[in-house]
């Protein structure tokens, strides 16, 4: 599989992931065309709670596993669940509980990404 492929691969499982729990304002920051950016791509999205925010970084883990047998380099956040980060170098995922997010204010950082909204059906 190509990397391009492979990456897309990962962006559509982690987004199904994040949907199986019902994370909230998802959206998929594509980083590549930025020079010296972390990442190709961020995918971000919110929780209501620490739990949920969890239960979302745990989908995503299991999923990607599972499905594409692969693991995140690094995983950082999960002791408070305020804002979890996992990272598989290319894709990061960053998860939010609402208050954490605006007050980070993420998508105005990152703003000259070209920015996707996933239309989430709950």
């Amino acid at each position: 599989m190509n990397k391009t492929v492979e990456k897309q691969a990962l962006i559509d499982k982690i987004v199904e992931a994040i949907q199986d729990v019902k994370g909230e304002d998802v959206m998929i920051f594509d980083l590549s065309k930025i020079e010296n950016s972390v990442a190709e791509t961020f995918i971000i999205c919110s929780g209501n709670s620490n739990t949920q925010v969890a239960a979302l970084a745990g989908s995503v883990e299991k999923k990607v596993r599972n499905e594409l047998q692969d693991r995140p380099w690094h995983v950082e956040g999960t002791e408070n669940a305020m804002w979890v980060l996992v990272d598989y170098v290319t894709v990061v995922v960053h998860i939010f509980q609402k208050e954490t997010r605006e007050y980070y204010d993420i998508e105005e950082l990152w703003g000259d990404a070209v920015i996707t909204k996933i239309e989430t059906e709950y």
